[in-house]
């Protein structure tokens, strides 16, 4: 029996005297002796060669026994001490190094877990130290939001309050002036009346401005309505002066009250706001920009400012409706004088207006049907626009909440792609969409110029007509007290 794996030096392992070898192949060389401890190698992946010995060899090649003469055998059998075997002892670790590892496997585990402890529980303290600031913050904003809803609606009825009265003033004044072109008509004697008709009819606009039978008949009576009309016409240009001025003011209260009633909505949107909330999102840098044109002095300033314009408007309207008061009662003791001929050319022009006045308004009327449509496809549009907007500030809520993702984990995985995907899906399916309405705006636009040309042209038919009938009216009896002042 041969041992394997002992020293040169045991008695039974001497070299045979019987035969010589002529060359024998070279011993595996001997690895380096590592002093050392190996690199860690996790569980499973460590090298088994590192601690058990090579049991490869070589056997070297079959050699005649030279002086002896005899023939050995193609293989030879290998030495007892096999050279692998010889130098593999002499590498393998010893009990302490294998404590020694073992100990600083340990002590690292125990370190990293210890780290990992200390770790997680700064981390929860940092959470519910900036969970409890972030919801002071919010408290505080939200009640600031409620102070500002109050503030709003303190001037929303201000402004409301005025507004009425203004457009209750701006009607009475609409209406002062209608009686007062009414009275104009209706002044002075039958000769007047004639001048005035001419006057009324020369009012008429673009192609209805016609040199018809009706104003041949009617250039007969020139020598009406001088002074008297000079000074209502003077009287009516200033209450449309004083008109405008109302629009005016009219349209800033309503400005104001639009902004107020926007800035309302969206405060009390924002006021109901909550971190569950679906319509929220991030606007990276919205905080660096300061897009405030007036503080809250300047701002409660403006609103007072218009609403004592409107004051003062609604104060020189009064005093222009006693002036025009004054001026009817001057003239209620003048009444019509004239009858004349021309009702039958009045009558005829009157029918062939009319007859064009209700094609017209047939066409107006299938202009408004389509207007109606192209509306309604604006605000389906809109809506759809604003229902893309949702899923957008989802997806672009959701990339930057994994933008937070730490370390490592700051991945572009398939989730990240499918993100970026749907931003810009729906980023262009919204530009699609945004597209669309503007070419539908653009054909309610031309719909509503349509809409205005027809409205013009009927309301110079009207304008034609109510000259027209107005001079009729006139021409048919003589013009009473509560006519002249303009109470009929």
């Amino acid at each position: 029996m041969e041992f394997l794996g002992t020293t040169q030096t045991a008695n039974y392992c001497g070299p045979k005297k019987a035969c010589d070898f002529r060359a024998l192949p070279p011993a595996v060389p001997a690895p380096v002796i590592q002093e050392c401890y190996q690199p860690y190698y996790l569980p499973g992946y460590r090298y088994l060669n590192s601690w058990r010995p090579s049991l490869f060899h070589k056997v070297s090649s079959a050699q005649t026994c030279q002086g002896e003469g005899v023939t050995s055998h193609s293989a030879l059998t290998p030495p007892t001490i096999l050279p692998s075997l010889r130098s593999t002892l002499f590498c393998r670790y010893n009990p302490r190094d294998w404590d020694q590892c073992n100990q600083q496997q340990m002590r690292g585990a125990e370190a990293s877990r210890q780290w990992a402890s200390r770790m997680r529980g700064d981390c929860l303290r940092l959470m519910q130290d900036k969970e409890q600031l972030t919801h002071q913050m919010q408290e505080g904003a939200c009640r600031n939001l409620a102070q500002r809803l109050s503030d709003i609606g303190f001037w929303r009825s201000e402004l409301s309050y005025e507004l009425e009265r203004l457009l209750s003033e701006s009607r009475n004044l609409d209406a002062v002036k209608r009686w007062l072109e009414r009275a104009a008509d209706e002044v002075n004697c039958p000769l007047q009346v004639a001048l005035e008709c001419l006057y009324q009819r020369e009012k008429r606009i673009g192609i209805d401005l016609v040199h018809d039978n009706v104003e041949k008949n009617l250039i007969q009576e020139v020598d009406l309505l001088k002074c008297c009309q000079e000074q209502m016409r003077k009287l009516a240009q200033r209450m449309d002066i004083q008109m405008r001025d109302n629009r005016d003011a009219q349209h800033a209260l309503e400005k104001d009250l639009e902004d107020k009633n926007s800035a309302h909505f969206i405060d009390k949107k924002c006021l109901n706001l909550r971190n569950t909330s679906d319509c929220i999102t991030f606007f990276h840098g919205v905080e660096k920009v300061d897009g405030s044109v007036s503080v809250p002095e300047t701002w409660a300033k403006f609103s007072n400012n218009n609403i004592k314009h409107s004051q003062n408007t609604r104060a020189d309207s009064i005093r222009l409706r006693e002036e025009a008061a004054s001026l009817f009662e001057t003239l209620s003791d003048q009444m019509w004088k004239q009858f004349t001929d021309t009702n039958l050319a009045f009558t005829a022009r009157i029918a062939e207006v009319m007859d064009m006045e209700n094609k017209l308004q047939t066409q107006l009327a299938k202009t408004l049907q389509e207007i109606f449509q192209a509306e309604n496809t604006t605000m389906l549009l809109e809506r759809s626009i604003m229902a893309k907007e949702c899923p957008l500030k989802v997806a672009q809520t959701r990339l930057e909440c994994r933008n937070w993702r730490p370390n490592v984990e700051l991945c572009r995985d398939p989730p990240q792609f499918k993100l970026l995907n749907e931003v810009f899906t729906i980023d262009d399916t919204l530009q699609t969409l945004k597209l669309r309405l503007r070419e539908t705006q653009n054909t309610l636009q031309l719909l509503l110029m349509t809409q205005c040309q027809l409205e013009h042209e009927l309301a110079i038919k009207a304008s034609s007509l109510c000259i027209d009938r107005k001079c009729m009216g006139m021409r048919k009896t003589f013009p009473s007290t509560p006519r002249l002042v303009g109470y009929t």
